[in-house]
């Protein structure tokens, strides 16, 4: 049984609670019920032990103790409550800030940061970051766990978010990216070598049939599902890696990562859709965390001015040093 990734990724799409059904196999036998849900759902121990403290989980359909050890072949009730909005708190986390005035900040967040508190993550996150930064003066569309925030990347993705600091520019950014009239500009290290220069993933994005915490194409018209559209083209080729630019026509929860993975070129170090436990990322852990992906460019109109702004990022240092590394082993 795969396990589960990102505890928070549920809350940080606004879903209501969640339901995790899971399969406890021989090979669990004896595990801890709190050790086996934490490995499963990618949670710490403690917050399963309060999932099960809280009637939250059970065990064929019966509510177990903490310390209830697996006899193999149970199903396992996983019960994910929607978040409770808690105002998220100013915190002095250093800011890379590409841009700033009155109405908008341009950030280049780096991997490892959550864009926005969630249940288990309620600090450490740009949203605290941009509070003190910018002392209270963000939209409060987003409400008091999302101010300022228009649009997202995932924890491991590092790059540049664009934040609104009224109202006014909040709305106006909202409707030119759901206009698709602000462009965002990816690269990507993917396993494989693509057989064409460029091309267009044109595949519907839903949440995964049978695992929520997973993005997946899905053409079946019963299930939900959006328009997902990606154009990429071949940067540099490294014989069993691509280095790759993405232009997303569309801003779906984790697109490139499932698109690409669609095509049978997950990203390198992209354990949720299959880039991950390749020689090359063993050799270099230290150097990949996470997807090898970053936001690189956004073009967007200044929300008062009507100036069409571009800003541009360098790649960090660790997806530099990745590059460096493929070009003298495969080159």
């Amino acid at each position: 049984m795969a396990a589960m990734n990102d505890f928070e990724k549920d809350f940080l799409d606004g879903e209501p609670s969640d339901i995790i059904e899971l399969e406890a196999t021989d090979a669990h036998k004896g595990q801890r019920i709190d050790s086996f849900i934490s490995a499963e759902c990618d949670m710490t121990r403690s917050a399963a032990v309060k999932l099960i403290e809280s009637g939250n989980v059970s065990v064929d359909g019966e509510l177990p103790k903490k310390n209830y050890k697996m006899t193999g072949n149970e199903r396992v009730s996983v019960v994910i409550p929607a978040p409770q909005e808690c105002e998220a708190r100013p915190e002095n986390i250093p800011l890379d800030v590409i841009y700033e005035d009155s109405d908008i900040i341009v950030v280049n967040k780096p991997v490892g940061m959550v864009v926005h508190p969630a249940a288990g993550n309620t600090s450490g996150t740009l949203v605290n970051a941009l509070l003190y930064h910018c002392g209270g003066s963000l939209s409060g569309i987003g409400g008091v766990i999302r101010p300022g925030i228009v649009h997202r990347i995932d924890k491991d993705t590092a790059g540049l978010l664009v934040s609104a600091k009224n109202d006014d520019a909040h709305l106006f950014l909202a409707e030119r990216i759901k206009e698709h009239k602000v462009s965002r500009i990816y690269y990507a290290i993917i396993l494989g070598n693509m057989r064409e220069e460029s091309g267009t993933v044109n595949a519907p994005i839903g949440r995964h049939p049978t695992d929520r915490k997973k993005m997946a194409v899905i053409r079946d018209a019963t299930r939900h599902s959006r328009e997902a559209i990606t154009h990429w083209s071949v940067v540099e080729r490294f014989g069993r890696f691509t280095l790759i630019r993405c232009e997303l026509e569309t801003g779906r929860t984790h697109q490139i990562r499932v698109h690409m993975a669609s095509i049978g070129h997950p990203l390198l170090g992209d354990t949720v859709y299959g880039g991950g436990g390749t020689e090359f990322e063993a050799k270099n852990r230290r150097l990949i965390n996470g997807q090898c992906l970053f936001a690189a460019e956004l073009t967007l109109e200044h929300p008062r001015t009507g100036e069409l702004m571009t800003f541009r990022a360098d790649f960090p240092e660790d997806f530099s040093a990745v590059l460096d590394k493929l070009r003298k082993e495969y080159c």
